[in-house]
């Protein structure tokens, strides 16, 4: 019998309330918090996890609670809301663009932030990848996430009494977590075979609901494993090389492999950043095998289907293994599988595919696999093109094909109870669900007064868990009784609270704010204006330097005259953010541009009211303004040596202009500029950062053609794709030979006439386009005549005024519907 549900399955209500527990709506739809609450408010407190409490409690507690009629209205009122969900007909996807045109997206990472629940997260990426897991589930996306479950998951944090980080990994209790073992029609576990170097290799499937969208895990931990290879889903961006690889092969080949089990076909596959590349190795081999093709011709079938995020702002974080460990894992697959020799895969994940000795990216593997490629900020877009530019030689770094979607917050995830009541009063219960656009002019209709009320309250939430925070640190450093109830007593309502909560390394300088220690001091202990600060974050456990800038923090903080103005949250997780960004006034971002790809911590305050003041980097470069906060740094890149005037930047404005502007009231006791500011960012800013927005945009701009392109490559047993790959040999074969004549300019009445011959050494000239190209503008040149039996004559006016010496012709491949310089990097200059 179920553990679960051991005793309990006759106890009314109970079937209910479990279902409940395993849909995580409840992390953001705190209707279901009351029940929790009620069951065990300290182990609810401590854990944020449903399963937990149901399975502490008595029977008797759980019969008692279940008898409380405001109780079993809330389940009743939650189960109502779970039936009218799944049979919803309407919901904004299927309203705007109907279930014919896209069946399902599989959505592969390493991590998804999700809930404290469910402890397979680290940071940014995750956070990233459960927020659009949640906006797909509002807005009807159909979405289904792939990843991994982790036996230990991320380190979890602990800070000694010397201040230094300890990291602790506990185990994660698959029996305490919010997942199903996946189950086959006739009862058996659902279970994925991987050839490893002579052992098979067995992952177990989990399911985690979240709403009507699924989430599958893959763990390793199957008692028919060799022994070390159940420990390969044991960590989070554990163990060494070989085990990351080990990591990726189950999370891109196993997790393929587990939607083909479970019958789900997705037209788009979306790699959330490089780990999960394999996945489009094992789409080509499964497409190959199907349809009896070469795996060329599959490859580029299925990549049209493929979309890469990348989410890296330095070369050296992509992860790369040495050729030999690949051909270790991979030779076997790569010969029998997928057809290729083993040079021939490894050559996918290299800047120079003949180089025998260069390591294997999965960057480049994942770019060599898709359709199409995107940042996760405008600026990041541009800072990607130039670390892919390497792959495409001789193109301008501008045209190197990588676009962009800002990424976006789950606002529903993240708002504070307080900011939340705003809200629906302002705007209504559903405005997350759909279009956004009409949330900024109703929000700008409450008035001042009510936003400064919801800002008291949310922050005294804040300061109160900060304080038991507080309470918690002195005890654990020995503190007298006396002084452990003065505790009890700081951190204050009314005072200006600053936050900063990051993962703790050098580019996102944590420590700019102790540039100057005592300037710092003098800011926070202010007797007219005093400021208040809460920082949290860890430093990964090989990461000494980041470490050693929580120490710095941490002999600060212990200050006698700073203790009741600065508080260390430790083992920063899901939980302590819902708790920071909900009630701190101004939210603080340091890292040097342009190494912050997109940054999402900042856009959590702004559905709370809370401000920014950031570096322009990330999300920041493209939100700022001066009536939504306050920014850093001049827009450009600079080196260390511009990080001691920034900081005195950062330390010039708290003084002169954000401290002032928050003690500034009116006689209603309300900071007027504050507030504008205030309102500004929540109408301007929630809706435009928002996780609906950018699944929104990933739709639109990727999904949809992907989906598109992606059939037409694919129907008639791939025949558009067979003929893509004989038009690529037939590129490859003669563009060494192609050449360009020389290039005449004529004036005529204000227009320049260009003309230029080309010759094709026989390739059909549809298979070429040729451009006229300025740094500015491209413009393609019209073929106008055949020269002679190779040779075409190109032509293109362009209106008189600039510097003739700015126009170039040069040629690129052409085929309708390919992606150049994605799919055919060949380009050739006339000059």
């Amino acid at each position: 019998m179920n553990q679960r549900n051991h005793r309990r399955e006759n106890i009314p209500g109970y079937g209910s309330l479990e279902e409940l527990a395993f849909d995580l709506i409840w992390s953001w739809d705190h209707k279901a918090d009351k029940i929790w609450r009620a069951l065990d408010p300290e182990l609810w407190g401590l854990t944020r996890n449903p399963l937990v409490v149901l399975q502490t409690i008595s029977n008797e507690k759980l019969k008692a609670v279940l008898a409380d009629p405001s109780i079993a209205k809330v389940i009743a009122d939650l189960r109502q809301d779970d039936e009218r969900l799944h049979a919803e007909k309407s919901t904004w996807f299927l309203t705007n663009y109907g279930k014919n045109r896209l069946a399902a997206v599989a959505y592969f990472s390493m991590e998804f932030m999700l809930s404290e629940s469910l402890p397979i997260y680290s940071g940014g990426l995750g956070n990233v990848a459960g927020d659009q897991l949640k906006a797909v589930n509002d807005l009807g996306v159909p979405v289904v996430g792939v990843g991994l479950l982790y036996q230990r998951g991320y380190f979890r944090q602990i800070i000694d009494k010397q201040g230094a980080q300890q990291a602790l990994y506990p185990y994660n209790s698959p029996e305490q977590l919010p997942i199903k073992p996946v189950r086959l029609p006739n009862g058996e576990w659902l279970r994925v075979e991987i050839a490893l170097p002579g052992w098979k290799l067995w992952l177990r499937a989990w399911e985690v609901k979240v709403g009507r969208t699924k989430l599958y895990l893959l763990d390793s931990n199957d008692p028919a494993n060799y022994a070390p290879h159940r420990g390969i889903t044991s960590e989070l961006y554990g163990g060494g090389s070989e085990l990351r690889l080990k990591q990726e092969i189950v999370l891109g080949i196993g997790g393929w492999r587990l939607l083909e089990a479970l019958g789900i076909e997705p037209e788009v596959c979306h790699l959330n950043e490089g780990h999960p590349a394999f996945a489009v190795l094992e789409r080509a081999g499964r497409f190959r095998q199907k349809n009896g093709v070469s795996f060329e011709v599959a490859l580029a079938a299925t990549r049209a289907g493929n979309l890469f995020t990348t989410h890296t702002a330095v070369p050296v974080s992509f992860d790369r293994f040495d050729p030999s460990l690949v051909q270790e894992y991979l030779e076997f697959y790569a010969n029998e599988y997928l057809g290729l020799s083993m040079q021939e895969l490894l050559a996918l994940g290299r800047e120079n595919p003949s180089d025998a000795k260069e390591s294997f990216n999965m960057a480049y593997l994942a770019i060599r696999g898709s359709g199409a490629v995107n940042g996760v900020s405008r600026l990041h877009g541009s800072v990607s093109r130039q670390i892919f530019s390497p792959l495409f030689p001789q193109f301008p770094v501008q045209e190197v094909p990588v676009g962009y979607v800002t990424n976006g917050v789950h606002v529903r995830s993240w708002d504070c109870a307080k900011a939340d009541e705003l809200w629906t009063q302002a705007c209504g219960k559903c405005r997350w669900m759909g279009e956004t656009e009409e949330l900024e002019k109703k929000i700008r209709a409450v008035p001042d007064a009510k936003i400064w009320q919801m800002r008291n309250d949310a922050r005294k939430e804040m300061i109160e868990f900060g304080r038991a925070q507080l309470e918690r640190v002195f005890q654990s450093r020995g503190l007298t009784a006396a002084e452990i109830e003065r505790a009890r007593g700081q951190f204050n309502i009314n005072t200006l609270t600053l936050g900063f909560a990051k993962r703790f390394t050098a580019y996102k300088r944590p420590n700019m704010l102790l540039h100057d220690p005592e300037r710092l001091a003098r800011i926070l202990i202010n007797q007219e204006r005093p400021v208040q600060l809460v920082i949290a974050g860890k430093a990964h456990p090989a990461d000494r330097a980041g470490q050693k800038l929580i120490k710095q923090w941490m002999k600060f903080i212990w200050r006698p005259d700073i203790r009741s103005h600065a508080i260390f949250v430790g083992d920063y997780d899901m939980s302590v953010t819902e708790r920071l960004v909900g009630g701190v006034d101004l939210w603080l971002n340091t890292s040097r541009r342009p190494w912050e790809a997109c940054g999402t911590s900042g856009m959590k305050v702004l559905v709370n009211g809370g401000l920014n003041l950031s570096e322009l980097d990330g999300w920041w470069a493209e939100a700022y303004a001066p009536e939504v906060g306050w920014a850093i740094g001049d827009g450009k890149e600079h080196g260390e040596s511009w990080d001691a005037r920034e900081a005195n930047q950062l330390y010039d404005l708290l003084e002169n202009e954000i401290i002032p502007a928050f003690y500034r009231r009116n006689k209603e006791g309300i900071p007027t500029e504050w507030v504008a500011r205030v309102k500004e960012s929540m109408a301007r800013l929630t809706p435009r950062f928002s996780a609906n927005r950018a699944v929104r945009e990933y739709l639109e701009q990727y999904y949809l053609p992907a989906a598109e392109n992606y059939r037409k490559r694919a129907a008639n047993g791939a025949g558009l794709a067979k003929q893509i790959v004989d038009w690529k040999h037939a590129v490859e074969h003669n563009w060494s030979n192609l050449q360009f004549g020389d290039l005449t300019v004529q004036e005529q009445g204000g227009q320049y006439l260009f003309e230029v011959g080309l010759y094709l050494d026989g390739l059909d000239p549809k298979a070429v386009k040729v451009e006229l190209f300025a740094s500015d503008a491209v413009q393609e040149m019209a073929r106008v005549k055949q020269m002679d039996k190779s040779t075409y004559l190109y032509a293109a006016k362009i209106k008189a005024g600039r510097p003739l010496a700015s126009f170039t012709p040069r040629a690129i491949p052409l085929f309708p519907g390919v992606s150049t310089p994605l799919e055919a990097t060949q380009i050739i200059w006339q000059k």
